[in-house]
Formats: C-alpha cells, sequence, structure tokens
C-alpha cells in the first residue's frame, strides 16, 4: 500500500465521521421537530413514535463511537486531523442528548393528553421554533467549518435563557392561581426545561465548531440569562398584605 493510498483512505475515514455526524443531526433535528409537533397536536400516536425513534440516535452515536476509536488508535491523528476526529466526538455526544431530550418532551406530550388542554402550551413552540433553528445553523456552521457562523450561534443562547425564564415566570403565576393547573404546568416545566437544555447542546457544538475550525476557544463566559434558580413568585394576596405593611410602617 502506498503512502497516497495511506493518504486518501485517511481522508475517507474522516469524511466518514463527518457524514456520521451530520446524519446523527439531521435525525436529532427531526426528532425534536416531532416531539413539538406532536405536543401541538397532542399526538400521542407521534410522540411515541419519536420515544422509539431515539434508539436511531443512539445507535449512530455508538457507530461514529467505534469509527472514531478506530481512526485514532490506527491513524494516531495530530494536529488538525486530531481536531477533526475529537470534535466528530463530542458533537455526536452532545447530538445524542438532543435526542434524549426530544424523548423526554415526547413522553410527557403522552402523560398531558391524558389532561385537559391546558392554554401555557403555547408558549413552548415559539421557544421552540428559536431552538431549532439554532439546530439547524450550527449543524451547517460544522458542515461548513464556518467558524463565525458558530460564533453567531453561540451568542443566541442567550434569547433561548430570556425565553425559559419568562416561560417558568408564567407558568408558576398558572400554578398558584388554581391548584388544578399544578399537573399540566409541571409538565410543560418539565418540558421547557428539555427545550432549554437542547440548546444548551445546540451551543456545545458551537463552541466545538468554532474550535475545530480556528484552533481556538472562543473567549469570555458563555452568556447566560436563565435565572429561574434565584426566581421568586408571590401569590398576589401575599404581594398585596406585603404592600400594606410596608405603607402603614411609612
Amino acid at each position: 500500500m502506498n503512502s497516497e493510498h495511506i493518504v486518501k483512505s485517511f481522508d475517507e475515514e474522516l469524511q466518514q465521521l463527518n457524514t456520521v455526524v451530520l446524519r446523527m443531526g439531521g435525525v436529532a433535528e427531526a426528532q425534536f421537530a416531532g416531539a413539538i409537533d406532536a405536543l401541538v397536536r397532542r399526538d400521542s400516536a407521534l410522540a411515541e413514535k419519536v420515544v422509539k425513534g431515539d434508539e436511531a440516535v443512539d445507535q449512530m452515536d455508538l457507530e461514529l463511537d467505534e469509527d472514531a476509536i478506530r481512526t485514532l488508535a490506527l491513524r494516531q491523528p495530530m494536529a488538525n486531523d486530531l481536531r477533526e476526529v475529537i470534535s466528530a466526538l463530542k458533537i455526536s455526544s452532545d447530538l445524542e442528548r438532543i435526542g434524549d431530550y426530544a424523548k423526554n418532551i415526547a413522553k410527557r406530550t403522552i402523560a398531558l393528553n391524558q389532561l385537559a388542554h391546558h392554554e401555557a402550551v403555547r408558549s413552548i413552540p415559539r421557544m421552540a421554533k428559536l431552538v431549532q433553528a439554532i439546530i439547524k445553523d450550527v449543524l451547517d456552521a460544522y458542515a461548513n467549518h464556518d467558524a463565525n457562523r458558530a460564533l453567531d450561534v453561540w451568542h443566541r443562547d442567550e434569547e433561548v435563557d430570556e425565553m425559559y425564564t419568562a416561560l417558568f415566570r408564567e407558568l408558576l403565576t398558572y400554578m398558584m392561581e388554581d391548584p388544578r393547573n399544578i399537573t399540566p404546568c409541571t409538565h410543560l416545566l418539565f418540558i421547557a426545561k428539555n427545550v432549554e437544555r437542547i440548546g444548551d447542546h445546540a451551543t456545545n457544538i458551537a463552541e466545538t465548531t468554532y474550535y475545530l475550525t480556528t484552533g481556538k476557544r472562543i473567549e469570555g463566559g458563555r452568556p447566560k440569562s436563565d435565572t429561574t434558580s434565584f426566581q421568586v413568585v408571590e401569590p398576589e394576596g401575599e404581594e398585596a398584605a406585603q404592600d400594606g405593611k410596608e405603607k402603614e410602617g411609612a
């Protein structure tokens, strides 16, 4: 086997890793879209299909792991080639998690469909639409080795966090207004968190793509606007009582 053939076969192996990542990304993207569609349409059959479809994402993740480990062992890549292999491994892990969160959304949808329709469902698709656009753009950035596009995606995660924080407060308010809202809104809170986490993994892919393309890390901390860990939403009656005490003491 001559050196030219060895180089060509190595290039084919790297291209195969890239192809599997993009195929896996397409499936994960479709899984997420299907889960949100099932939620909006209250379609339990579609939700079940999404749950079962997660196996395909998991299988591709295993396939890529095996291919990448084989390439590392046999080729011992360095520099740019090594970044290609490591990036494929990291991105496939993020895509596998996106598939898991899509499955979780589908499972929650099946549970929600046993309950009466709740108007708060309308807020989820707006947030999901933004995350779907981010996934599409970050996969395009990876396919084209586009560092600028990856950086743009990285910054857009802040908008997802802001929408999640607003939705978190909205759902808590519904639960305080009527105890009958607690069960459906709890499921919706978990769904919203899953959507937000999918956005985080898409942002991870953006960071990996930027590093793959430039050999550098994105400078500065990741922009975050998820403040739900510090949210305190008081019932209106308690707020009014507190305001009255403050006025009496003035």
